[in-house]
């Protein structure tokens, strides 16, 4: 079975966003992931909803190997695994 494709928890890796807004994250994240199997795509999707309902400028990145160092606003970041698939998204700008 793809492992994008699973319905697994997520495991939050670090956070500074309410804990109402990290279970968003993995919901859309979740959908998205079961609309795409294009990294890239499930990035857009992710980002494009959060600017929807959080207001823009939302950032998101989704890979199974990455390293990265943001400045995001406060209480606007969450790092998270989805099965093997990576998914960080913040605020910034």
């Amino acid at each position: 079975m793809d492992q994008r494709r699973q319905e697994g928890r997520a495991i939050v890796k670090n956070a500074d966003m309410p804990e109402d807004m990290q279970q968003d994250a993995v919901e859309v994240a979740t959908t998205a992931m079961n609309h795409n199997t294009i990294e890239k795509e499930i990035a857009a999707e992710i980002k494009k909803e959060f600017d929807r309902r959080f207001n823009p400028n939302w950032h998101c990145i989704v890979g199974r190997n990455f390293g990265c160092y943001v400045t995001h606003e406060t209480k606007s970041f969450i790092y998270f695994l989805m099965g093997q698939t990576a998914i960080l998204l913040f605020k910034s700008g």
